[in-house]
Formats: structure tokens, C-alpha cells, sequence
């Protein structure tokens, strides 16, 4: 085993990137920072993170992440009204947006659903966001995505001929 350490030890290329970029902990950190600097749809930029933490109160997070804000006063309304925000958790894609908190951002409840929740009916699904675009989004039969075959027409449909 000591080639083995003899060879690691004297390799130039393990000891620069080692030593120029950090361990992989590190990384992580420049990436969010330079995703957050340079994109709008991955969670929040930079300046929307400084406004909120400057001017916002955390009221919550829903089920899928989502952080949601309000303003601790109303000095930008034009209309009377605290301004709301919300960080999304991963891709920023507004269909993540529960209906409950939906509710709260567009001034339809008052309270949050932290404080004041929807009364939740048994015949209810879960929330689920739009996934149309996605790899994940429903394609019927006949579909390009589906390798385009459609099942062939059954006996009551006679194709139409221009006399």
C-alpha cells in the first residue's frame, strides 16, 4: 500500500483541486449564491431576499416547501394593503401554490392558513401543481410523446368524402 499513498501524495492534479476549489461542501453554497444572483426562477434573487428580510415577516410555509411574507407595513400600497410575497422551494412555478394560501396571497382570506385554515371537505384530493411541460405531465394515447398510434376508429364512424 505505500505506492498506493506515494502516488496519491505526489499527484499535482488531487492537490490543486483540493486545494483551489474546496471540498464539495463548499460548492454548494457558491452555486445557490450564483443561481440566486443570476436567476429569477430558482426560488428568489438576491434582491427580492434582501427586501423581504428588510421589510417582511415570515407568516409560514406550506406542505411543498413554500415560504410565504408579508410586509410589516404598507408604505409601497397603492392600495391600503401589506404587499406578500412568497419564496418557492426549488423551481418557481406558481401552480405549487396551494389553494388555501392562494386564497391568502390574492387577499380572498385575511388571516393566513396558519392562523385561520380552510375547513377541508372528505371528497378533497391533495393539491398537485401543473406539470403540463413537464416529463411528468399526462399524454393521452395517440400523443407524439406516446409514439403517436392511435387505436383504430370503431365500426360508427364513417370518414367524410366531398361529393
Amino acid at each position: 500500500m505505500p505506492g498506493s499513498s506515494r502516488a496519491a501524495a505526489s499527484s499535482p492534479l488531487v492537490t490543486r483541486t483540493a486545494s483551489r476549489y474546496g471540498s464539495p461542501s463548499r460548492q454548494r453554497p457558491v452555486r445557490q449564491v450564483l443561481k440566486q444572483i443570476f436567476s429569477w426562477w430558482n426560488g428568489a434573487t438576491i434582491g427580492t431576499l434582501f427586501t423581504i428580510k428588510k421589510r417582511g415577516v415570515f407568516v409560514g410555509e406550506d406542505g411543498f416547501g413554500n415560504r410565504y411574507y408579508e410586509a410589516k407595513d404598507n408604505r409601497d400600497s397603492y392600495d391600503g394593503r401589506k404587499r406578500r410575497w412568497v419564496i418557492y422551494r426549488g423551481y418557481a412555478e406558481p401552480s405549487k401554490i396551494p389553494s388555501d394560501w392562494h386564497g391568502w396571497m390574492h387577499y380572498t382570506f385575511d388571516e393566513p392558513p396558519t392562523i385561520d385554515p380552510l375547513p377541508r371537505k372528505s371528497w378533497e384530493k391533495d393539491h398537485q401543481p401543473n406539470l403540463t411541460g413537464t416529463v411528468h405531465a399526462w399524454r393521452p394515447m395517440g400523443s407524439i410523446a406516446r409514439g403517436g398510434e392511435r387505436a383504430s376508429a370503431t365500426g360508427d364512424y364513417q370518414a367524410w368524402t366531398p361529393e
